[in-house]
């Protein structure tokens, strides 16, 4: 009985010492950025024009990006990838909206990238304003010719975003719904919900927000759950569209690049194109 009831004593405190590790390590499992550039990994690259910006934050943060414009543009997607890497990652995103006929500004958050500071939640979401703030004084655009686009942990940021402003459409691209919900996935041995000191919540924010919305996901993800995506879709007021992508969660967009493109596309005219000046 003594040698049972040491060996319980032992997994309770080795269970004690990865809870605790894991709640003053979260930051480490959300995010991964790299930090600078590739520089020959540009929107040169591809052969787009583009204009590096610097924007300054409420908080004094400085936030690296690029600027894509198009000739007589549609609209602005103004674009935030996920947890890794930053925006040298992500230029074929680029090339999409140029075809489509948009404006990109693809911004690095804090401590991605060439952007100072260090990774927050709260320090995201005053990116994502500085961000607008930007699209919307400096540039002059109109709130409603803009789309916020997120990937990802992205997606939490835009559909943030999107409650706190007015854009023409929000997109979310492989999102889910909260990081208690994903987290409770990922780590079921875990009481997650009980010491996670992050939110990014998805599903509360989308239930406020009242633009359009269109949501692309895959069932073959192998790190956000289909269903979370299932459960954003309908948890968005009409108009709203899901398209089912293909693949992993980082390769749907390249197995459903075409199908990808004619749908958001279409789905990106109706809403911006049905806004009267």
């Amino acid at each position: 009985m003594r040698m049972l009831l040491n060996l319980l004593l032992i997994l309770a405190v080795a269970y004690l010492a990865v809870v605790l590790l894991v709640y003053f390590g979260q930051s480490r499992l959300i995010y991964f950025p790299q930090t600078g550039h590739d520089a020959s990994n540009t929107p040169n690259t591809i052969g787009l024009d583009y204009t590096s910006v610097n924007i300054t934050t409420i908080d004094s943060e400085k936030l690296h990006g690029w600027w894509v414009p198009v000739p007589d543009a549609k609209g602005t997607v103004l674009f935030f990838h996920g947890n890794a890497g930053n925006i040298s990652h992500r230029i074929n995103y680029l090339a999409m909206f140029k075809r489509l006929g948009y404006n990109t500004l693809l911004l690095d958050y804090r401590g991605y990238g060439q952007s100072s500071g260090i990774p927050s939640e709260s320090g995201m979401y005053l990116d994502a304003e500085a961000a607008w703030h930007y699209l919307t004084k400096t540039r002059g655009i109109m709130p409603k010719r803009i789309i916020v686009f997120g990937e990802s942990l992205g997606g939490a940021v835009v559909a943030w975003l999107a409650v706190q402003e007015k854009p023409g459409l929000l997109v979310l691209a492989s999102t889910f719904t909260s990081v208690p919900d994903l987290a409770a996935k990922l780590y079921p041995f875990l009481p997650v919900r009980w010491i996670t000191r992050f939110h990014y919540n998805t599903l509360e924010s989308l239930r406020s927000v009242v633009c359009p919305v269109f949501i692309a996901h895959s069932p073959q993800d192998e790190i956000i759950p289909f269903s979370q995506g299932q459960q954003l879709f309908l948890a968005a007021s009409e108009p709203k569209q899901l398209l089912i992508l293909e693949g992993g969660h980082n390769i749907g967009f390249i197995f459903m690049q075409p199908a990808w493109i004619k749908s958001l596309g279409a789905f990106m005219d109706t809403s911006i194109g049905s806004i009267n000046d």
